[in-house]
């Protein structure tokens, strides 16, 4: 078995070194003048795979550069932790624990031994457990408390029991079975569970609850919520078992709630939160777009899983992607990075995405503990392309900070009408050509004059019509927007923040961060309802829930 080790600090590394000073060298290059120069600049500077295009042609980018940032993988040990991820070794430091995401989308008559126990037959048990619920929910079996089928499922969970199954539902909608309808509760707002209850009938809704622990606080007050107005719009405690289910490691809880046992699916403490789609969480997936749809989710993972293990790293789209990123991050300077999907359809992505990659990179010290001396993690940003480029896309042409983007769309839409999918496809590409492009001075000038401007005019116009360019884009292209496309390209960007961790010797898969803010959640309620009558540990907290007591007295 291997045992991956993450080096101590990948800026002592001698490709990091090297960097420093190509960096130096390419602060005059122009992707400009490189497409002029190399006419098959895009061939060798693109790839594909079952049937997704990466399109890297468009960054500060040339042979050298390319070359270092693969000896930066390299020398990173960036093929052995690939191993040490797959074969369940604890790629997750600090809490002891494999990340095994990827054995959920491992096909049948796979083995993977973790502590000498085969997982395979485990996770197909869930999925054929799936395949029999969702055919009893579709086929109209399961019934509600007054014998009615249910059409309505609500899934309950916040971060990535939320945020994944969401952009699936929503990116796959034109898979979606007829005759049941999902719907997502996250937010503890009241607000938001007040306006889902106005569309639902009490008597044909499923409830699923989706938490590892059963005590995510958001997460249980919501379903605790759901479970009051269920009796409250005439439903029974005997039948509450009928319009609940939950997936979750702690059965003991779900049951107590009112719960059946067989109603319970289990998730592991090997599958985080945020790469949990793949598992029972994406039951509400399932609902949505049928199990064999979902099954062809999980193949597309899969291929692009054997592409990020078995591809040279030089052909390899989620470490090419990943060593970009590296690269404007970490010796360009750039602190943020824009996801802009060009269709409806996907208009979630970009949600995800902020939680998979600031989740898992969002980290100072690396695995064993020391700080970091260089910038990890990036902010993620940004939203359906065309909505876009008639507000931040001005920063991205114009602004002083130097932002990466990946463009997303596909070539075929799956409701054409007339020719906008064909303007869609071309504003897409027109973003990322002006990127790279832009519009010199004199260009401008040229303009203003073709307009018969005064020459004191076209002076005082031009600084503020040129665009500098050089900007980087990546583009990537689907042939359409289907379960099998869509699982690769999620499975992508996993891979690619996985590959960053490796090199920056971070753990991709604990969130400490989000933990403290839940203990801190818990002291401040205390603290408003007045449980504890102690100040608190700063005058700015004290003072405002000095100001909310204030106004809730009587």
């Amino acid at each position: 078995m291997t045992h991956y080790q993450n080096p101590n600090d990948a800026a002592q590394l001698p490709a990091w070194q090297l960097l420093v000073k190509q960096r130096e060298a390419m602060q005059s290059f122009s992707m400009q003048e490189a497409f002029a120069a190399d006419p098959k600049r895009f061939e060798r500077f693109s790839l594909n795979h079952d049937g997704l295009l990466l399109d890297f042609s468009k960054n500060i980018l040339d042979e050298t550069t390319l070359n270092l940032l693969m000896q930066l993988a390299q020398q990173s040990q960036l093929q052995d932790a690939i191993k040490a991820l797959f074969n369940g070794e604890k790629v997750n430091a600090s809490e002891q624990r494999a990340a095994l995401h990827t054995a959920l989308r491992r096909p049948v008559g796979d083995t993977l031994l973790v502590d000498g126990e085969d997982l395979m037959p485990l996770i197909h048990d869930v999925l054929n457990k799936m395949t029999e619920l969702v055919n009893r929910i579709h086929n109209g079996l399961w019934r509600g408390y007054s014998e009615k089928p249910i059409t309505d499922v609500v899934n309950i969970g916040i971060g990535g029991s939320f945020l994944g199954p969401q952009l699936v539902s929503e990116a796959l909608l034109p898979f979606a079975q007829q005759g049941v309808h999902c719907h997502f509760l996250a937010n503890i707002d009241g607000s938001e569970f007040h306006e889902l209850s106005q569309t639902l009938n009490a008597q044909t809704t499923l409830f699923i609850v989706s938490s590892k622990s059963f005590n995510t606080l958001e997460t249980l007050k919501n379903a605790q919520a759901a479970r009051r107005w269920y009796l409250a719009q005439g439903g029974t405690e005997a039948c509450v078992d009928r319009h609940f289910i939950a997936v979750s490691s702690n059965i003991e809880a779900a049951v107590a709630f009112g719960i059946a046992p067989e109603n319970i699916l289990p998730i592991w403490d090997w599958v985080g939160g945020r790469y949990s789609l793949w598992s029972a969480i994406g039951l509400p997936i399932a609902l949505s777009i049928g199990m064999s749809n979902f099954k062809e989710l999980l193949a597309g993972a899969w291929s692009m899983d054997q592409h990020f293990q078995e591809t040279p790293f030089a052909e390899n789209m989620p470490v090419i992607m990943a060593m970009l990123g590296i690269w404007y991050s970490d010796f360009w300077q750039a602190q943020s990075y824009a996801i802009l999907p060009y269709d409806h359809y996907l208009r979630n992505f970009t949600q995800h995405l902020q939680q998979l990659d600031m989740e898992s990179n969002g980290k100072h010290v690396r695995q064993d503990g020391t700080a970091l001396n260089y910038s990890s993690g990036s902010v993620i940003w940004g939203g359906v392309g065309c909505n876009g480029q008639h507000a931040y896309h001005q920063l991205l042409h114009q602004g002083t900070l130097l932002v990466p983007a990946d463009f997303i769309v596909p070539v075929v839409s799956h409701n054409q009408i007339a020719d906008h999918h064909q303007w869609l496809y071309a504003n897409c590409l027109s973003q990322s050509q002006a990127l790279m492009q832009g519009k010199s001075r004199e260009q401008a000038a040229q303009e203003l004059r073709a307009q018969h401007l005064p020459e004191s005019e076209v002076q005082r116009l031009a600084p503020h019509k040129e665009i500098l360019g050089n900007k980087p884009s990546n583009t990537l292209v689907l042939e359409r927007i289907c379960p099998r496309r869509l699982g690769a390209l999620i499975a992508l960007y996993e891979h690619k923040v996985f590959v960053q961790s490796v090199v920056w010797g971070t753990n991709a898969f604990d969130q400490w961060g989000v933990e403290l803010g839940k203990v801190l959640g818990e002291d401040v309620y205390q603290r408003l309802t007045g449980h504890v009558v102690q100040q608190s540990t700063d005058t700015s907290t004290q003072g405002l829930i000095n100001f909310f007591r204030s106004r809730h007295r009587g």
